[in-house]
């Protein structure tokens, strides 16, 4: 009996090491990351078809640019539906530095994201006078005036004929889709740790108490113009971050590419996966970006109707707010709490069955 509870001692004390592993966040995007890298070769290997490739590195790359959104929306209560705009912007830059100025894609990702925080700051200035639906408004306004500076500027951005890319180079070696779909994921994972410092260090904080009461959030002596230029700033550098690797793993942009419906798309991912969650944006993502395509448009019967399987997006939305308001990953940890009850109901039965 003696030998029997130091078993189970000794197996409950491995089961708490691992289970104290794993519950390290850093950890987690780690292992979230690695099995998203092992993608590539389902589609080297033809267990999945390779456009399917495509569509997850879209997914990826609205990640990140949702992220940044969740941060300025979920975190500090500010709404931006100037996305898209700022998204073409990085783009844009990104694509020409890198084509015509034949600068470094690091060098040019660089810029491309300072350009974006700077004009983030800008807007961030905008926000201390206006608030709400004339924020959004405001930033609507920012995004179109840059839609029409990519039709107009032809002379950098070819104008409706669209600008091409290839994908990233590094000291003179060209990455595959596969490797530069690899970078997309490795961009993510760091992307989503910082977003996880960000929000569990003292600007989380400030920016939460900015969105329950700024006038008590005064009071406690948090800077408003600080932080809300800080939040626009990653915000719009997160956006430009994803044009820029939009352009270099989609290889093309256009201008009617960043319209307000990317916008309203991106918005849809932070609402349907879950406002002030990581996790949730990425699956937020998948379902905005990827279901429609992948799956939806398979269906014999819905495929077939032109449009029909982007109509679960806006069904979506409307589920999500009436039954998991704070969105889709609520449900995960419905059910995490569903078979936490059953474990503590069957460890009590073994308990009285024991005694």
């Amino acid at each position: 009996m003696g030998k029997n509870t130091l078993n189970n001692a000794a197996s409950a004390s491995s089961g708490n090491s691992k289970a104290g592993i794993l519950r390290n966040p850093y950890l987690r995007y780690i292992i979230f990351g690695v099995v998203i890298c092992l993608l590539p070769l389902l589609a080297k290997s033809g267990i999945m078809p390779s456009s399917f490739l495509v569509n997850l590195g879209g997914v990826i790359i609205y990640s990140v640019v949702a992220l940044g959104l969740n941060l300025l929306l979920g975190y500090s209560g500010l709404i931006s539906l100037g996305t898209a705009g700022f998204m073409g912007m990085g783009a844009y830059i990104s694509g020409y530095l890198t084509e015509s100025v034949e600068l470094p894609f690091l060098l040019a990702l660089f810029i491309a994201i300072i350009v974006a925080a700077v004009i983030g700051i800008l807007v961030g200035f905008v926000s201390l006078r206006v608030a709400g639906i004339y924020l959004a408004i405001a930033t609507l306004c920012v995004s179109e005036i840059l839609r029409k500076t990519f039709e107009e500027l032809d002379q950098f951005t070819n104008g409706f004929s669209g600008l091409t890319a290839s994908y990233p180079s590094f000291f003179g070696h060209t990455l595959s889709r596969e490797a530069t779909f690899i970078l997309l994921t490795v961009i993510l994972v760091l992307i989503m740790m910082l977003t996880h410092n960000l929000v569990n260090g003292q600007m989380g904080r400030a920016l939460h108490a900015m969105r329950g009461s700024e006038v008590a959030a005064q009071a406690m002596g948090i800077n408003l113009l600080k932080y809300r230029l800080t939040v626009f700033a990653i915000a719009t550098a997160y956006a430009a971050l994803g044009g820029a690797l939009y352009m270099h793993f989609i290889k093309f942009s256009y201008p009617s590419t960043w319209i307000m419906m990317l916008s309203l798309n991106i918005l849809a991912v932070v609402v349907i996966g879950g406002l002030r969650s990581i996790y949730g944006t990425v699956i937020g993502a998948l379902i905005v970006f990827a279901v429609p395509d992948l799956i939806l448009k398979r269906i014999p019967v819905i495929g077939k109707i032109d449009g029909i399987a982007y109509i679960f997006t806006g069904v979506l939305i409307i589920l999500v707010i009436m039954f998991y308001p704070n969105g889709v990953v609520g449900i995960g940890r419905d059910i995490k709490r569903l078979f936490g009850r059953g474990k503590t109901k069957n460890e009590k039965k073994e308990g009285a069955d024991h005694v």
